[in-house]
């Protein structure tokens, strides 16, 4: 069905959502965003933000943040 989020495409949404979320990491915790990334793309958030079955892509970044 066009437009259903699988796990085969939801690798499209995260990178967006990666960001926004690092970008608020770095500016609250003064590190790079290149080290708020990689503490992003290591956490537990990632983990399930990445498995479509939890539904953490409906998120938005500062929900993602917060539980960061």
């Amino acid at each position: 069905m066009k437009g259903t989020i699988t796990q085969d495409n939801l690798y499209l949404l995260l990178p967006g959502k990666v960001v926004a979320v690092a970008e608020m990491y770095a500016r609250h915790n003064d590190v790079s965003v290149l080290d708020a990334m990689r503490k992003v793309y290591a956490s537990e958030m990632y983990k399930q933000l990445e498995q479509e079955h939890t539904k953490r892509w409906h998120e938005g970044p500062v929900s993602l943040y917060q539980n960061l």
